[in-house]
């Protein structure tokens, strides 16, 4: 029914529109930013030189995407979309990838089937739609993953290889802890030289014309019949070139990894590794290596590696590598490692696939609308989920609800604290709703000082600023997210505000708190 080429192309194609669809549902989140989207908004809206020197101090992982953020601001303007639409195109190409992949491993419905699964995968919806680099990672991941399968089935040339590392190394620039996929990828190359799968196919181009008949194989070599012969030789070579293009991406990242270091206070919040964080990983793997143990039944033998020795080590070594690291330094977030989904997705992808051929053996024209089932299957059973990502409340706050409430209260000559310090972000995203209000306890803007939320005056000085004004509003958290007071700085705020002032108005949205403080008479 379709050429090979056309099914090449339309794979692909039609998990990157689905995926975007996802994405663009719902894109505002009813025109909502969270803290950590804040610091991507502020950040971005600085001149190059401040996010240098900012990068000097604090968040130096983040450089490349800020300044990407900075260019895309400078040019279309600050905004929900413009935040969030490059975590939304970077998901659609790893889902293309996904497919690519799924396809020319185990078959087209396969590749449609893993494309599709990874824009629905809960921890995936929750940042496609995030101003964050990690669905760059990702995107990253998967563009890596496909030029090693098409360098493992001896298609590949030098061009290839630059490829490989330039992406792997980007990749890193982004989020160094994405280097954790060069041991999956090195456990891809082991796994495919043990199985003796490294050559050329010599593929006949009738895989596309598996979705004109989804029980067929649709590829040369069946069950006995792994085309390609590849040899120890080839392996070998193989295996020092992928080396030689490991050593430079981790070479171009080192810098940063060891910069960093000096950074690695920002990261003290994450809690240490417990038990129950492992759950959701091991429900993760034992779903992976159920899509790894049905890929082995697949009569699909293409001339690389299969869809298991791919999607398993990208799923599982990411994970076990985090768990590593967690144990030395607490850094347990799925985040770190979302880049590993694409595994996971690949095997849901391969066990579809298997599906399709085992149903379409019985029954020829069921097989054409197994995947529609199970997709519209899943799309209910994860609607909940994916209405509760695109709301407000999926996020522990919003500056933008906090910065209207401000507006509506204040006057012109009130003055303005913020409890943390770091709640200053709601001013710096919003600044025209701060306009008139005097940030009595700021000595030095962000900007100027190179920091995220600027350097405070002495306490005393705060003390005084606060006696000499007759209203204050305060931004702080809701109770239910709030810290007690951490420096001398914040204690001395609530102790003003508690002795000398009465609350006046108060209002609570979306993790944020605006309180309106009058002097006592």
């Amino acid at each position: 029914m379709f050429t090979a080429r056309t099914v090449r192309l339309l794979v692909p194609s039609a998990a990157a529109l689905w995926t975007s669809a996802l994405g663009l549902w719902g894109l505002s989140r009813q025109n909502s930013v969270w803290r950590d989207e804040a610091a991507t908004w502020q950040v971005a809206r600085r001149s190059t030189a401040e996010i240098v020197q900012l990068l000097g101090n604090v968040d130096v992982v983040h450089g490349l995407y800020y300044l990407l953020m900075h260019g895309l601001f400078e040019l279309f303007g600050p905004g929900t979309a413009v935040l969030r639409l490059p975590s939304v195109a970077a998901t659609a190409v790893a889902a293309a990838c996904v497919a690519a992949l799924g396809h020319r491993l185990a078959g087209p419905w396969a590749g449609l089937g893993g494309g599709v699964a990874l824009g629905m995968l809960p921890a995936v919806q929750f940042y496609l739609q995030e101003g964050r680099p990690y669905a760059l990672v990702a995107a990253g991941a998967g563009v890596s993953t496909l030029l090693l399968v098409t360098l493992l089935e001896g298609r590949g040339r030098t061009v290839h290889w630059i490829a490989y590392s330039g992406t792997v190394a980007l990749c890193g620039l982004l989020n160094w802890l994405s280097l954790m996929i060069l041991p999956a990828h090195l456990l891809t190359l082991l796994l495919s030289g043990r199985n003796g799968r490294g050559g050329r196919s010599g593929r006949s181009g009738r895989s596309g014309h598996d979705l004109g008949g989804p029980g067929e194989p649709g590829e040369p070599g069946e069950p006995g019949g792994r085309g390609g012969s590849g040899g120890s030789g080839a392996s070998a070579g193989l295996g020092k070139r992928w080396a030689a293009a490991a050593v430079a991406a981790v070479a171009c990242v080192l810098p940063l990894v060891l910069f960093s270091r000096s950074q690695s206070a920002q990261v003290s919040w994450i809690p240490p590794l417990t038990w129950h964080m492992l759950i959701g990983p091991v429900v993760l793997l034992a779903v992976g290596g159920a899509g790894a143990l049905l890929d082995r039944r697949s009569p699909y033998r293409p001339g690389g590696p299969s869809a298991a020795a791919v999607g398993l080590p990208l799923l599982v070594v990411p994970h076990l590598g985090l768990v590593g690291l967690s144990l030395i330094q607490p850094l347990f977030l799925d985040r770190y490692v979302l880049f590993s989904l694409l595994g996971l997705a690949l095997l849901i992808g391969a066990a579809i696939g298997v599906a399709v051929r085992t149903v379409s053996r019985r029954l020829p024209r069921a097989g054409w609308w197994l995947l529609p089932a199970i997709v519209a299957v899943a799309a209910v059973a994860l609607l909940p989920q994916a209405l509760a990502k695109r709301s407000p409340a999926s996020r522990v706050d919003d500056v933008l609800a906090a910065a209207d409430d401000v507006r509506r209260l204040k006057r012109p000559g009130d003055a303005v604290l913020f409890f943390p310090s770091a709640r200053r972000d709601t001013r710096l995203v919003s600044p025209d709703a701060f306009s008139g209000l005097e940030d009595i306890a700021l000595a030095r803007t962000p900007e100027r000082s190179g920091t995220l939320k600027g350097v405070e005056a002495e306490p005393a000085r705060i003390r005084a600023a606060m006696l000499t004004h007759r209203r204050i509003l305060l931004v702080t958290d809701t109770p239910a997210v709030s810290r007690p007071p951490a420096t001398e700085r914040d204690r001395m705020k609530r102790s003003v505000l508690r002795n000398h002032f009465r609350s006046v108005t108060d209002t609570q949205t979306r993790g944020r708190r605006v309180t309106l403080y009058e002097r006592r008479v």
